[in-house]
């Protein structure tokens, strides 16, 4: 009995048709319509405390070509000594709207301060969005605690 070439012709279309497919994917682009997205964060803070601290101060998130200026406040306890003034400048990430960026943000860190220094914080709210900050402080402090930041808009 003769052998067909149907079987051939139909495993080579099969073959194409997932090549095609596969190519189609990977055109596609890689993040979905809900993405999220990331801004650029500059904000200025003062602290102050002993044994519990708070602070207060102003930044501006850049997203997606605006400005939103916004203030922001604090709280931590445990063990804080001493007063401080930086200046921070980062990326908030995991932002999928501009209204996901302000709420209440926590934290668990510590620093020391000596006159001058560098200081840093990893933020993360409710939202899932997170902050990560870095710059210049200037004062004297002994810090480690757990935070808690609200930002709110102007």
């Amino acid at each position: 009995m003769p052998r067909s070439h149907k079987p051939e012709r139909m495993r080579r279309a099969t073959a194409i048709g997932l090549a095609a497919l596969a190519l189609l994917l990977l055109a596609m682009p890689a993040t979905p319509s809900f993405a999220q997205a990331s801004g650029h964060v500059q904000v200025r803070f003062v602290k102050a405390g002993l044994l519990v601290g708070g602070g207060t101060g102003s930044g501006v998130l850049n997203y997606r070509g605006r400005n939103y200026p916004f203030k922001v406040s604090g709280l931590s306890v445990g063990i804080t000594a001493g007063a401080t003034v930086g200046r921070f400048d980062g990326r908030a990430s995991g932002i999928r709207d501009v209204g996901d960026f302000v709420g209440t943000y926590s934290s668990v860190g510590g620093g020391f301060a000596l006159v001058g220094g560098v200081n840093g914080a990893h933020l993360r709210n409710e939202k899932g969005v997170t902050i990560v900050l870095q710059g210049p402080k200037a004062g004297l402090e002994l810090a480690s605690n757990i935070s808690a930041i609200t930002i709110a808009w102007k």
